[in-house]
């Protein structure tokens, strides 16, 4: 008969600890002859003796003799589980102790008994088992603890990364003093707080996915799903699948079911970003989700109920797109229960100063760089170009400054792209279109107004002398001022 090798630990570093309690000293012997080669035996011959061992030792399997002087078996086995719960118990019993084995079955919870006298072999097999039972326990117990333990770190990350999204995405990161602006962060700020659906009106780049996850963010459903999709990216059959969903088999490639962005968002908010690129039949179920609040995926003849949020963005008129029979009236006055139109950025030039440096601020740690800022004259180019990208245009100008730029170099007017070089500060106005100052910084404001007037004093004298006179400093003075501020003769030049 091949050996019966013992249970081992898991770390296999210290053999399984074994207190037998038993007040007959020849069966501890020949216990301990049976089960010490494999184990570290500990012994005891009374109850209470077994205790203090079991408060001192790492105890994995308790074995007891069921009829003991003081302290029974039975109930020192209750006292292991208040003290041990984890540490697996067997009993030593006659076959004719039933009533004692049964109690021990019920209130001792034994993981198994072993009748007197006993086969070592079998024993040795029972123990063994026994063993490898309580190192299964122990890796679950601690698997569930390490489980716990990341839950609980993957509670915290997403509360961290829930409040950062909130953060970034909160009105107060928005850039833009402008009244315009202004007028705008009046509007969705109120609307934020509302369950109304929302449609974003304005031109490509002017930041309408932004102000629609800050109104999302702002909400009451800030803690339930954000999603997005692009009317625009997919053929109407792809986008009808992305939005409602699809049973197996619906169509060629279909090989699962898939969830729909509206059941994804169910409770949150879903944004619909170029809406008016939709073709009628995906018009004609939209209009169903925002009446009825039911979707149908493809393949399916279930409706699905969805409380879902709608913010819908166009570059289009709506207006006109409906008067023209492209997009129907009926789901145009669904979409716009609140229309806000973002302002293009040539409508905002005071807030390209706060752009502009928020996004060099923004970029420049992810190229390795430390820019110090914008020269005046750079600045005057940046707020005086027409920007028909708006702001996602600035902002990528920014980033490619950045990327040619030096490790620590202010930016001036050289490094700007030509068609920016190329755009001619605007003069001094008065009135409610005047060109807004650089920025807040007084010295700076007061250059960009000094340059102004001295490119409109040149332009209308035709001579550096006599606008020297108009402006009452020598000429001198005049072309040192100009040298300083970086006024090139192509930018006193009339158009």
């Amino acid at each position: 008969m091949s050996e019966i090798q013992g249970a081992r630990p898991s770390d296999d570093i210290r053999p399984y600890g074994i207190l037998i309690v038993d007040d007959e000293p020849a069966i501890l012997e020949s216990l301990e002859f049976t089960l010490g080669a494999e184990y570290r035996i500990l012994t005891a011959q009374t109850g209470e003796e077994g205790l203090e061992i079991l408060d001192q030792e790492e105890i994995a399997l308790v074995i007891s003799d069921q009829v003991m002087p003081g302290m029974s078996g039975v109930e020192f086995l209750e006292k292991v589980i208040e003290r041990n719960p984890r540490a697996v118990r067997m009993i030593l019993t006659g076959y004719a102790d039933v009533s004692s084995l049964v109690r021990a079955i019920n209130e001792g919870r034994i993981y198994r008994y072993i009748p007197k006298p006993w086969e070592p072999d079998e024993l040795r097999i029972n123990v063994r088992r026994a063993l490898e039972s309580f190192e299964l326990i122990s890796q679950n117990t601690r698997l569930t603890a390490d489980l716990e333990d990341a839950n609980e770190r993957l509670r915290a990350e997403n509360l961290y990364l829930r409040r950062e999204v909130e953060g970034r995405y909160s009105f107060t990161e928005i850039i833009g003093d402008s009244p315009a602006m202004q007028r705008v962060f009046d509007v969705t700020q109120k609307v934020a707080e509302t369950d109304a659906t929302v449609l974003l009106a304005g031109e490509t780049g002017t930041g309408k996915d932004l102000v629609a996850r800050a109104i999302h963010y702002s909400g009451p459903r800030k803690d339930q799903r954000f999603v997005a999709q692009n009317c625009a990216a997919l053929p109407d059959t792809l986008l009808e699948s992305e939005l409602f969903g699809h049973k197996r088999g619906a169509f060629t490639g279909a090989h699962a079911d898939k969830k729909g962005l509206f059941e994804v968002a169910d409770g949150g908010t879903i944004f619909l970003d170029e809406v008016a690129e939709t073709e009628p039949g995906m018009q004609v179920r939209l209009l169903r989700v925002l009446q009825d609040g039911e979707i149908r995926p493809l393949g399916s003849s279930e409706t699905i109920n969805v409380d879902v949020r709608v913010v819908a963005a166009t570059n289009r008129d709506l207006r006109r797109e409906v008067e023209e029979g492209r997009f129907r009236e009926d789901l145009y006055y669904r979409l716009r229960v609140v229309e806000i139109t973002l302002p293009a950025l040539c409508e905002r030039r005071q807030d390209i100063p706060a752009l502009a440096h928020h996004f060099l601020d923004k970029v420049s740690p992810r190229m390795g760089r430390k820019l110090a800022g914008f020269t005046n004259a750079a600045m005057d180019r940046l707020v005086a170009h027409d920007w028909r990208g708006n702001v996602r245009e600035l902002e990528n100008e920014i980033e490619r400054i950045a990327a040619l730029a030096g490790l620590e170099e202010t930016i001036g007017v050289e490094m700007l792209s030509e068609r920016i070089r190329g755009a001619k500060p605007s003069a001094v106005q008065s009135g409610a279109d005047v060109v807004p100052l650089t920025d807040w910084d007084l010295n700076r404001s007061v250059d960009g107004l000094k340059r102004r007037m001295i490119i409109e004093a040149v332009r209308r004298d035709g001579s550096k002398t006599r606008a020297a006179e108009r402006l009452g400093i020598p000429r001198q003075s005049l072309q040192k001022m100009m040298k300083r501020l970086e006024i090139s003769d192509d930018d006193v030049k009339g158009g």
